[in-house]
């Protein structure tokens, strides 16, 4: 077995949409990236790569490279999975934790959850995510972004 820790922070930028798990989030601002700007699949992705030795998000779909301009971090999920799967490895679960002052998340969870497994070809019950505050304190607190860290189980 193996574990992987991923994370990823991005800040907000008007004129984007919010994609957090792959969900459209209700919110007046998105975050600033290269692909959608989903820091809470970005951080999947680390810890899947991590887990299994393969690199980062970075190495695997660089920032130069203009085919990742505004990709799904869905598509980059799947991707990325396929290729830990074939390095011979089953993915047992990934747990997340997404940090966030605004907006709240926890009426998106499940729709996270459900598209996250289906990017991993992994049941639900393999993913938990945690939507998280900072209680006011720092650059989550004050609203300037969003934040994600990621465990992965690897066998």
């Amino acid at each position: 077995m193996r574990i992987g820790q991923g994370f990823d922070v991005h800040a907000f930028a008007a004129g984007r949409r919010l994609i957090l798990g792959g969900v459209e989030v209700p919110h007046g601002r998105g975050l600033a990236g290269h692909s959608d700007g989903d820091a809470l699949l970005h951080a999947v992705i680390d810890a899947l790569l991590g887990a299994a030795g393969l690199g980062d998000i970075g190495a695997m779909f660089p920032s130069s490279d203009e085919r990742w301009r505004d990709a799904a971090s869905l598509v980059l999920l799947g991707l990325a999975a396929e290729r830990v799967r074939g390095a011979g490895f089953v993915i047992g679960n990934v747990d997340a934790t997404v940090l966030a002052e605004a907006p709240r998340l926890a009426g998106c969870v499940e729709a996270m959850r459900d598209r996250t497994a289906a990017a991993l070809q992994i049941d639900i019950t393999q993913v938990s995510i945690k939507p998280k505050t900072a209680d006011g304190m720092g650059v989550i607190g004050r609203g300037e972004g969003i934040a994600a860290l990621a465990i992965v189980l690897l066998e």
